[in-house]
């Protein structure tokens, strides 16, 4: 239902589907630890494998630093993966070391792979293909070149690449932006000025580009400073492109677009988890989660819901207490969902609330750990509890997400009218409860 690789976090990642049907994902691992290292902590690509995008396989180390002295020395950070001729062609991110300041210096690399699962890759030389261009980006100190994201060009027989970027002509603070650069070859880059350049954004992580169906284009886009990510769309690569607006709630991150073995259009993104597996422990890279619906309406901003392919990984309807567990509830006026309680007694430890508009999780001492409003009022919940990890659903769509290591499993109950009820759950089946390594769905404390 989630995938970490043993002993290590998940950040950034890919995720392609192998010439036979399956799925792979290369992504960025390193230790749980709150404290960055820019030079050690994320030095090679974990490899994983699925035939549903539930259930993964680790498959070990796929790709790591290149040799002293080139541009990839010290850190080799988020990457594209491409079909390329009968293999594929990869661009990621490589850093060389850090400014006098402490800040990493990024550029863009390509390596080959004449397979399709992920593996076997060839650096292409030993140095970048595409570098930042000082007149429109920062190049020292604070400087961003990363997540490279490669699509076919939609005016020419050439290719586009969206790049993570810092906007030299904005302060630091809001100068994130997608930069991109276009090419006829895959290895020879001609830099052009911002795609988007918000002013309010910190940093524009993770840019992904996708071609809907009716030709025009959606980017989303993680934003450093709400640890959630947005969205734009355009009718054309070269725009006008249009801001939509959150569609990850906080917590989410990093998002990946693929289609599902049953054909629909899905998001995969990445959730923390807070270091010691305890609420008072900070957050720190932590996991893949499991796919949403991605819904791009005509009239509408897009939107990420229920994806029906998880409803089979779901056992029939109980009230009896379960730890990793599904759970639909109409909304009428305030209510307050308790979804695990003390250990030594029945108060709540673990809630979500909604009065309408406003939707909230309180933790621990009720005290609130994520809250958002909604544009309209909910009609009803879906909840989403795997170990720790809680996941909201406002009338289908993907709301609110938190962490909550505290309590015991218990019935679910909702109190609103100043009445309470039994709210009747199904049980979720984990694909490899048994594994012993941060994979592993946290087990919860010593029933009472």
């Amino acid at each position: 239902m989630r995938y970490a690789p043993p002993g290590l976090c998940v950040n950034d990642f890919a995720v392609l589907r192998d010439d036979d049907g399956s799925y792979v994902v290369l992504h960025l691992q390193g230790p749980w630890t709150a404290e960055f290292d820019h030079l050690r902590m994320e030095t090679s690509y974990g490899r994983a494998t699925s035939a549903d995008l539930v259930a993964w396989r680790p498959e070990g180390t796929a790709f790591g630093n290149g040799l002293p002295g080139r541009f990839d020395q010290q850190a080799v950070w988020t990457m594209h993966p491409i079909a390329y001729g009968d293999g594929m062609a990869m661009f990621y991110t490589g850093v060389s070391g850090l400014t006098a300041d402490g800040w990493p210096l990024q550029s863009v690399g390509l390596a080959y792979s004449d397979r399709t699962d992920g593996t076997g890759w060839r650096r292409h030389g030993t140095g970048p293909v595409v570098e930042a261009d000082a007149r429109w980006y920062r190049t020292g100190e604070r400087m961003g070149w990363r997540d490279p994201f490669v699509v076919r060009d939609d005016e020419s027989d050439g290719w586009v690449m969206v790049v993570c970027a810092a906007d030299a002509s904005l302060p630091v603070e809001v100068s994130g932006c997608v930069a991109w650069a276009t090419s006829d070859d895959l290895e020879h880059w001609t830099v052009q000025p911002p795609l988007i350049s918000p002013g309010d954004v910190n940093e524009l992580e993770c840019p992904v580009l996708e071609r809907l169906d009716d030709g025009s284009w959606l980017l989303l886009g993680s934003i450093g400073s709400t640890r959630g990510f947005e969205a734009w769309t355009a009718p054309r690569l070269r725009g006008p492109w249009t801001r939509r607006g959150p569609l990850g709630p906080t917590g989410s991150y990093a998002p990946r677009v693929i289609t599902a073995p049953d054909g629909s259009r899905v998001v995969l993104h990445t959730t923390p988890r807070r270091v010691g597996l305890t609420d008072s422990g900070e957050r720190c890279r932590g996991m893949l989660a499991q796919p949403k619906s991605l819904v791009v309406p005509e009239d509408s901003a897009p939107r990420l819901e229920w994806w029906p392919g998880l409803d089979e990984w779901l056992g029939e309807e109980t009230e009896e207490p379960a730890l990793h567990a599904v759970g639909d509830v109409p909304v009428s006026g305030r209510i307050e969902i308790t979804l695990r309680t003390g250990l030594d007694d029945d108060r709540p430890v673990l809630a979500v609330g909604c009065d309408g508009k406003n939707l909230w999780i309180t933790g621990p001492g009720g005290e609130r750990t994520d809250e958002t409003v909604l544009t309209e009022p909910a009609a009803a919940l879906r909840i989403l509890t795997v170990g720790e990890y809680v996941e909201v659903y406002a009338d289908g769509v993907f709301a609110l997400t938190t962490l909550c290591y505290s309590g015991r499993t218990a019935p679910w109950t909702a109190l609103s009218d100043d009445r309470t009820r039994t709210i009747p759950v199904r049980p979720v089946r984990l694909p490899d409860p048994g594994r012993d390594d941060a994979s592993a769905v946290w087990p919860g404390p010593l029933q009472r």
